[in-house]
């Protein structure tokens, strides 16, 4: 639970809004070169050149009088070492927060690194609070009544005894085991503004695929008040962003170690997804991308039918390799609470999914449809007014524009540390035929 809480944390981070601190008045001092921390961790002079690197504080550790920094702008696996006075501790020196450092890069006299910057000026471009990010952490049912994704793919709960008459539920209502947070998360965003989770997710889903388990985790946000998916890719490429730079600061050993003896090359695929910007394209660009392809495709790409791995995988090397977003689904593919578009011939609804290097689809998300009328006319058409009663009163009173998303955990370090199967990135994977332990 931990993890979902740092990962969250991490996320919101960049919505703080800008403040800047400077340090005390200092000499005039001559103009700095501006060095990535890649460039300025291979420097070859170190004669105490004058630069300026600006990144996220990665970890902060104060010692008698000298303060040190782990400073990461993205464009290394390793992070930069900053020494400072202690005179420049400050409460907004946090991890997360970014900052601009000017100083002198000089030899270090630590092992393990070759150059550290001895800082002159610190100026805290970003705050990151973690005790005061906004987001609250809610801790979903695992047993619920609903069908969030109304695939089907559902595993019923019941008594392995059956009490009294086996035709009775024990919970009066068929119970099932939860493939998603997200209408839990829904309800308490009403009240929280914003809202995630991080905990197990189960689906009946009869594949032995590389990439999909029985159960796994989940880490899924909702946001109350967000208006358009451009806001929601946001959170969600800084969430991707910051929580692998969290992984890469906090256990450097263990990627290293999968890159180096599993995935040769990856650290390099890795670096190029955190030093771009995400890219974008609609479901029916996908579409046109996919029919104009050479290559021979198991399922045809046709209008209207759901991507399928093989053209996730495709659309991610069209794209070079670099993540990117899928919008705009067509209505009839996606759950009944995805926000209509409104659009047509071709009818689509605010969808939203992460397609990764190496793995396909990673994140989900969509904006939900609030306006109380189409939500009414979807659940009839679909036949579930009744079931979902309660979801469609949250439209009656206070309604807002809203939006989420999911990320698979498994997929997610499947997609970092570049390992193919996801059943080795889970101690106790679950699915169809195996359930050991």
């Amino acid at each position: 639970m931990a993890w979902g809480g740092r990962v969250m944390f991490a996320a919101r981070c960049l919505f703080r809004a800008l403040r800047s601190c400077s340090s005390a008045p200092f000499p005039r001092l001559k103009p700095s070169a501006k060095l990535s921390v890649r460039d300025a961790l291979g420097a070859q002079s170190t004669n105490g050149e004058r630069v300026k690197v600006q990144g996220w504080i990665r970890s902060v550790r104060s010692q008698k009088d000298i303060l040190f920094l782990h400073v990461n702008d993205g464009s290394s696996l390793e992070n930069l070492q900053v020494v400072a006075d202690s005179s420049f501790d400050s409460r907004e020196l946090t991890f997360g927060s970014s900052v601009e450092v000017q100083g002198q890069l000089v030899k270090s006299p630590s092992k393990g690194q070759n150059v550290e910057l001895k800082a002159e000026k610190i100026e805290v471009i970003g705050n990151c609070d973690a005790k005061d990010n906004g987001f609250v952490h809610i801790h979903t049912p695992i047993i619920t009544s609903n069908d969030c994704e109304g695939a089907g793919e559902l595993f019923q709960v019941e008594p392995s005894s059956k009490i009294k008459l086996p035709e009775e539920n024990f919970f009066n209502v068929p119970a099932f085991l939860t493939v998603s947070g997200q209408l839990h998360l829904e309800v308490m965003s009403g009240a929280f503004t914003q809202v995630f989770t991080f905990g197990p997710t189960f689906r009946a889903e009869n594949s032995q695929s590389r990439r999909h388990l029985a159960e796994f985790y989940m880490v899924e946000a909702e946001i109350s008040f967000l208006e358009s998916l451009q806001d929601l890719m946001q959170v969600m490429e800084r969430l991707f962003k910051f929580a692998t730079m969290m992984v890469l600061s906090n256990c450097p050993e263990d990627v290293e170690l999968c890159h180096k003896f599993i995935a040769p090359g990856q650290k390099d695929r890795l670096e190029h997804m955190l030093n771009n910007n995400f890219l974008i394209i609609s479901y029916t660009e996908a579409m046109e991308i996919l029919k104009q392809a050479s290559q021979t495709f198991t399922f045809t790409p046709e209008w209207g039918d759901d991507l399928h791995t093989e053209h996730e995988k495709y659309l991610v090397k069209h794209c070079g390799n670099i993540p990117v977003f899928v919008i705009n689904y067509p209505l009839a593919l996606k759950p009944f609470y995805m926000r209509d578009n409104e659009d047509g011939p071709q009818h689509t609804v605010a969808a939203v999914d992460l397609l990764v290097p190496g793995v396909g689809e990673l994140f989900g998300g969509s904006l939900r449809e609030e306006r109380y009328h189409f939500l009414e006319q979807r659940l009839a058409r679909l036949g579930l007014t009744e079931a979902y009663q309660w979801y469609l009163d949250l439209r009656r009173f206070g309604s807002v524009p809203h939006g989420g998303f999911g990320m698979g955990f498994e997929r997610y370090l499947q997609c970092i540390l570049g390992i193919d199967n996801i059943k080795d990135v889970i101690p106790f994977p679950r699915f169809t035929h195996s359930c050991l332990l």
